[in-house]
């Protein structure tokens, strides 16, 4: 079997090829690309390979554009560092979605997903051009960018890249600004995750969404977890929890 990987990460690209070698010794990697030009001069070139994995964001775009550009016969299987519960809306036969950092157990049974559509001709083979349209539309979906929030008798805007963290505290939810100014919010911690960019902002545990810009340090705490000194607060115990660490880590080295 003939795989091909678009990855623009080269450890990202790397792991992925060895994981997918230790499932399965028969499979030969044609190619490992790294942007949307390389992969449209591939397809353009060679013959089509029996499945590909493509991470969704390149350094020259979404690989969503090698489709608009050259002709791509195979299944695809895409990865993404997109929510994993957001993604599930998004499974279609002929495609499977996996959440970066890969799991060996998900790759396992998109691969085994793979390989019962290969056998059943009842499938279609090629990519499902509306799902690439419903998932096109997630990624490129506008996050909030200003809160509205009271001030004595006033009501001014935020910009979103002027806060620094969010936190909840007895049913109430607060945001924190550079300036060090705190406002409550009318959302919940659960309706942020869905309205701030994931790419600046990251829910370390269920009192906190903190930004990028805020952290300070970052110190390794007890049970393999993280503690967090952030601009602005005096709270000692901001703790990333165990379950969300190894997804934090990812997140500040992408």
């Amino acid at each position: 079997m003939n795989i091909l990987i678009i990855e623009d990460e080269k450890l990202a690209a790397n792991r992925l090829s060895v994981l997918i070698k230790n499932m399965d010794e028969a499979v030969k990697i044609v190619g490992i690309l790294d942007s949307i030009k390389a992969s449209v001069a591939w397809f353009s070139s060679n013959p089509q390979p029996d499945l590909a994995f493509m991470d969704i964001q390149l350094a020259d775009g979404l690989s969503f554009e090698i489709f608009d550009q050259v002709t791509v016969k195979c299944p695809v299987i895409f990865t993404t560092a997109f929510d994993e519960y957001a993604l599930r809306a998004f499974k279609v036969n002929s495609i499977d979605y996996l959440l970066k950092p890969i799991d060996s157990d998900e790759l396992s049974r998109a691969m085994e997903k793979f390989k019962n559509l290969r056998h059943d001709s009842s499938k279609p083979e090629s990519v499902a051009a509306p799902a690439i349209d419903r998932v096109l539309q997630m990624l490129t979906k506008s996050f909030k960018s200003r809160f509205l929030v009271r001030a004595g008798e006033h009501i001014k805007t935020i910009p979103a890249e002027q806060v620094t963290f969010f936190y909840s505290m007895e049913k109430a939810t607060f945001l924190n600004t550079i300036e060090n100014k705190e406002y409550d919010i009318d959302y919940t911690l659960e309706e942020l995750e869905g309205l701030l960019n994931p790419e600046l902002f990251f829910r370390i545990n269920r009192k906190y969404i903190v930004s990028m810009g805020a952290i300070r340090d970052i110190i390794n705490y007890t049970n393999s977890r993280l503690k967090l000194k952030l601009v602005n607060s005096t709270d000692n115990e901001i703790i990333v929890s165990r379950e969300k660490v190894t997804e934090f880590k990812n997140w500040l080295d992408r």
